[in-house]
């Protein structure tokens, strides 16, 4: 985790960048993989005009307050429920 944030870092900080995209990045703050304090930190120094996206369920509180918009995303139809098992580059 910690690597991958050092490339988001760097990401976070190039302002010809103009969206980032932090797939899970929840997830790996709910684990602790990730300072919740340096994230925010990064994020509030981001250029100006950037945008980012994070994924992932159980937002931080923090994080959800700096966001300007918050989404909560629901599954209407998934395919375990017809007995698919996860697949490779899907879900693993």
């Amino acid at each position: 985790a910690e690597a991958a944030w050092a490339v988001s870092q760097e990401m976070l900080r190039d302002p010809t960048i103009g969206l980032v995209v932090l797939d899970e990045l929840n997830i790996a703050l709910k684990h602790g993989y990730l300072d919740l304090e340096q994230v925010l930190t990064d994020l509030q120094a981001r250029p100006p005009m950037q945008h980012v996206l994070v994924t992932g369920r159980g937002a931080k509180p923090e994080l959800i307050d700096l966001a300007d918009t918050v989404s909560d995303i629901g599954v209407v139809k998934h395919a375990f429920q017809s007995g698919i098992r996860a697949q490779k580059g899907i879900e693993l």
